[in-house]
């Protein structure tokens, strides 16, 4: 192999130019995100915004559940592979695929048939509620099939394939779905079914993504040797709980609240969940780029390259994600103002989520590294950890003090989680999680943004007018440190780093 740079420079600037890319869809998945809350909450109210969140939570758990850890399987050994019709990627697809969908089948026919019970639980047996379980349960099927294959593109196309259709496509339908639906015939279970129908389109086009890069219609075998599936499912049974637990870390929340406190507070929670993901929406979209690097990078046993890509993604995930936690504490009321009146008890719980994604932000994409360093056990250790104490304070908190208490229990657990996760993820570089540079620049994001917010709840209070206040503080800061040198340096690199290489690795 020639280079004509050093292959730590090379990685990094192939992980840049992706993570551009995740970054465009994160922008357009949180918009809609956004758009899509204001839609249901405004449309339903609280109460049955909190019946429309809970089956969104429903298959939130369940259909992780059922796809046993190998969406993320694929994606940690697809990468690894040989692509094409005479590779041997093509058999890790029915190997993911089959197994999954026949549970989710199971799931999905039990859950319709024991919908009454299920309904009169989670939902008080409000009207249209068993309709809305069995569609619910229904959508299972659907949910796996289109997680399992658009993990497949994930690991096998560029990121852009994988952006266009589950950053950007899937969360544009949903909104324009559901408000249509909301329109015609204000029916929770039609706006339901409008959350639903992408899923099933995306699930067709990314089988059709995939046929090319595997050789589906070209002859690939698509059978797996036994010591292949039994690679496979040993690193993705650990996972099978944890991205249920990673998938549902908010919707547990909005169960039990539903359950403990009522409809009511768990529309609130549900809403300001929203804003607590929104803002991880960034981390989403340098972990969709970055992920199948990782796996290569520590599959070759390349750690300084996979310890730079790291250090380099987490400094974008600060420097983007910290300012806007750190507004969304400061100005919860102001944000709180686009979901109405309803949701107004909803600001001391934001302000406690915020807090807490500060710290899940901070660390980086250490859940990444440690999966795609083969090592979905720890990973696992981890999350269960984070999920044992939401669950136990939840059940402790919510009946006193409703959303309040389920956002104490989340923040906790999500501490809880990334702190097991970071010291996992440092051992599998075996190299420094944060430099110099990390530290300094989160001190710099803080104290400006601080600042910023302090000036606008000074001179404006904490709603909206503040909001913009301190927006307009942080616009001017950023033109004034135009005039440094060393930022405009930064922004210089920055700029190489997303052109395309002069020079590629040539095979030798």
């Amino acid at each position: 192999m020639t280079t004509t740079a050093p292959q730590a420079d090379i990685e990094s600037r192939r992980s840049a130019r992706s993570g551009a890319i995740g970054l465009l869809g994160a922008a357009v998945n949180g918009a809609c995100g956004f758009v899509l809350t204001a839609v249901i909450v405004r449309v339903f109210g609280p109460a049955d915004a909190g019946a429309f969140f809970s089956v969104i939570g429903l298959v939130s758990i369940v259909g992780p559940l059922c796809c046993l850890g190998a969406d993320t399987g694929l994606l940690w050994a697809l990468p690894r592979r040989t692509l094409g019709a005479a590779g041997d990627a093509a058999p890790l697809l029915p190997v993911a695929l089959l197994p999954t969908v026949a549970l989710a089948l199971v799931v999905g026919v039990t859950g319709w048939f024991g919908a009454p019970m299920v309904a009169e639980v989670l939902l008080d047996g409000a009207p249209d509620s068993v309709t809305l379980v069995r569609l619910a349960f229904a959508g299972v099927p659907v949910f796996v099939t289109a997680t399992v294959l658009l993990s497949g593109v994930r690991g096998t196309r560029t990121v852009g394939a994988y952006v266009g259709l589950q950053l950007i496509a899937v969360p544009i339908a949903r909104p324009l779905l559901i408000g249509g639906a909301a329109v015609g015939a204000g029916s929770v279970v039609l706006g339901f079914a409008g959350w639903l129908l992408p899923l099933a389109v995306a699930a067709v086009v990314a089988l059709l993504l995939l046929a090319g890069p595997l050789g589906l219609f070209r002859g690939a075998t698509l059978r797996a040797p036994a010591a292949d599936r039994r690679l496979f499912w040993s690193f993705a049974l650990p996972r099978a709980l944890s991205t249920a637990i990673d998938a549902s870390s908010m919707w547990v929340g909005v169960l039990l609240t539903s359950a403990l406190a009522g409809r009511v507070e768990a529309g609130i929670f549900g809403a300001v969940g929203r804003y607590a993901l929104a803002g991880l929406l960034i981390m989403q979209g340098l972990r969709v780029a970055v992920a199948p690097q990782l796996s290569r990078l520590l599959g070759a046993e390349r750690r300084p390259e996979a310890a730079k890509v790291y250090r380099r993604t987490t400094l974008w995930i600060v420097l983007l994600s910290c300012p806007a936690y750190l507004l969304l504490a400061a100005f919860s009321p102001a944000f709180l103002t686009l979901f109405g009146t309803g949701f107004a008890g909803g600001s001391a719980p934001m302000a406690v989520l915020a807090g807490a994604m500060l710290v899940n932000v901070g660390v980086g994409l250490v859940q990444t590294v440690l999966l795609m360093s083969g090592n979905s056990r720890g990973h696992l250790l981890a999350t269960v950890s984070g999920l044992a104490l939401n669950v136990t304070l939840c059940v402790v908190l919510i009946p006193r003090h409703g959303a309040l208490g389920a956002a104490i229990a989340w923040s906790l657990g999500i501490v809880c989680e990334n702190v097991i996760a970071a010291g996992l993820a440092r051992r599998a570089l075996g190299e420094p999680l944060f430099g110099r540079a990390l530290v300094g620049a989160a001190i710099a994001v803080a104290t400006a943004t601080g600042f910023a917010a302090g000036v606008g709840i000074l001179v404006c209070g904490r709603g909206l007018a503040g909001l913009g206040a301190a927006l307009v503080v942080l616009l001017f800061g950023a033109i004034v440190s135009l005039g440094s040198g060393r930022v405009r340096l930064a922004l210089k690199d920055i700029r190489a780093d997303l052109r395309p290489a002069a020079t590629q690795e040539t095979p030798g």
